[in-house]
């Protein structure tokens, strides 16, 4: 049953306070204006060995005020709900507009800000996918289901600590613009994590092992048994952990690789998720993790990867991590195609990109995490398409007579433009004569982006696919956080350069 907006954010004076300031910055002549009432709480439980560490429950309240004045942006926030203060959050962001027109003509630069039209959306209101608020469930039940779980990693032999932490997110948020849009929002998201921690008492040496569980776009009912089995996952972790502590090092070399989506997520993140925001490609992005490889000239023209690879980018993908009704910016989620056939042919823009660069609308990647910072250009669920009738994960082992097959998300390192990197993982098996021949230890990928996508032969079916990502993706300066989803198949790849970590490490 679909869930209303919580009552008590909807109490708040959301229309009132936007009326005053949209009027105020109207009257002052903005050609756009824009308010953001924003309330995000967060709540976080971590336990060391079944026992509690440390909690947080915290909840940022505030709005914003956007303007384009001049042919220049304007912005200023405020945490005063009354309307007089709204109006003058509204005049502080003007002023910041005319200061920046007065900088950019000083600069001698002729660029106006435009924004790209779009529907006008008035009343709308959205709520994302769960079943159970988390911040309906009493602490006490989150912390003894942390604790037994950590109890039953700690009862096997060989396991020496565990970690166990659960983060959730209530955020809320009204929008409203001078076009006529105004939107009210919910988003419900979690992410549990447990680590395993494993010591050899004669060697010191130690190692350790995740959970592969993602984050989700959905509520309580996550960890007791949808969208996740727990109780598989737990039982299996520590005669897996140590067996990667008996494992070899793998020895370096070219080996054909078959990725699980728990890894491959990551490396879409990096190295396409990233690479296809279109104000890094061009340049208007560098501060934070560069620019990209991938620039606009060569839109329709680049051979990012194999015929096999097909990458969308999505706000509407049910559970997804970034997806919503309206971003930031009025724009409704939307999903569209960054590469087809293995070539680049979109991009992820909000509305002054895609006006500066011809589109026709923005795909409504304008976020900010919080009232107090600007909305920016941000990351949708971007995802490798399964193929319709693809093979198995096992069949994909199947069908590699010397090769790695790569589990879960470790480490990662990637150049500044999107392009050279290597990645670890969780679990490392050899594969010989297409069977899993035991696990491997010290493996790393490393390849450039294009080598690798074109490596790819083969990707798996739809039974393959699973909705991996992060909660933490960063970007802009001053810094902002995100949270966003990568869905993927198993996929197979030819003759990847794997590293030994601890000989490259020069151990």
């Amino acid at each position: 049953m679909p869930h209303e907006v919580d009552q008590s954010f909807l109490a708040l004076p959301l229309r009132a306070l936007a009326d005053a300031a949209l009027a105020r910055a109207r009257a002052l002549g903005a050609e756009h204006a824009d308010f953001r009432f924003e309330r995000v709480r967060s709540a976080a439980w971590r336990l060391r060995d079944a026992k509690p560490a440390g909690s947080s429950d915290t909840t940022d309240l505030g709005y914003a005020v956007r303007v384009v004045h001049g042919g220049a942006w304007g912005f200023a926030s405020g945490v005063d709900l009354t309307m007089d203060a709204a109006a003058r959050v509204a005049s502080q962001a003007v002023a910041m507009a005319r200061l920046s027109a007065k900088v950019t003509e000083a600069a001698g630069s002729q660029e106006r800000v435009e924004l790209a039209d779009e529907p006008v959306y008035p009343d709308r209101t959205w709520v994302s996918s769960y079943e159970v608020n988390p911040f309906e469930v009493p602490d006490a039940e989150k912390t003894a289901l942390l604790a037994d779980w950590s109890a039953r990693l700690l009862a096997a032999d060989g396991v020496a600590h565990v970690d166990a932490s659960l983060l959730t997110v209530q955020e809320n948020k009204f929008y409203a613009d001078t076009a006529g849009t105004s939107t009210t929002q919910q988003r419900i998201r979690l992410h549990p994590v447990l680590t395993a921690v494993a010591v050899d008492p004669d060697s010191g040496e130690f190692d350790s092992m995740r959970t592969l569980a993602p984050p989700a776009g959905r509520g309580w009912e996550y960890l007791t048994g949808t969208g996740w089995d727990w109780d598989a996952e737990l039982a299996e972790m520590p005669a897996l952990l140590a067996e990667k502590m008996r494992a070899p090092s793998v020895r370096a070399g070219s080996y054909d690789l078959v990725v699980d989506p728990s890894n491959l997520w990551l490396t879409i993140h990096e190295s396409i998720g990233h690479a296809t925001e279109l104000d890094r490609a061009l340049g208007y992005e560098a501060a934070y993790a560069g620019t990209s490889f991938a620039t606009f000239d060569q839109l329709g023209k680049l051979r990012y990867g194999s015929e096999v690879m097909n990458v969308t980018g999505d706000r509407t993908a049910e559970h997804g991590l970034a997806t919503i009704g309206y971003d930031d910016e009025g724009v409704a989620g939307q999903s569209w195609d960054l590469i087809r056939d293995g070539v680049l042919v979109g991009y992820q823009t909000d509305r002054r990109i895609a006006r500066l660069t011809g589109f026709d609308r923005s795909n409504g990647c304008a976020f900010a995490d919080s009232p107090g910072n600007v909305p920016v250009q941000r990351m949708a669920n971007v995802s490798l398409r399964p193929a319709p009738d693809g093979p198995s994960t096992e069949e994909l082992i199947s069908g590699v007579d010397r090769g790695i097959y790569v589990v879960g998300d470790r480490s990662w390192s990637i150049d500044m433009q999107r392009y050279n990197f290597q990645f670890t993982q969780q679990r490392a098996y050899l594969i010989e004569k297409g069977r899993l021949a035991g696990q491997l230890r010290d493996v790393a990928y490393q390849a450039t982006t294009t080598d690798f996508w074109g490596s790819m032969e083969a990707v798996g079916g739809p039974g393959t696919y699973v909705l991996g990502g992060a909660f933490n993706c960063g970007k802009a300066q001053p810094g902002q956080v995100a949270a966003v989803s990568h869905g993927c198949p198993s996929a197979l790849f030819r003759g990847v350069n794997i590293l030994n970590t601890t000989q490259e490490a020069g151990r």
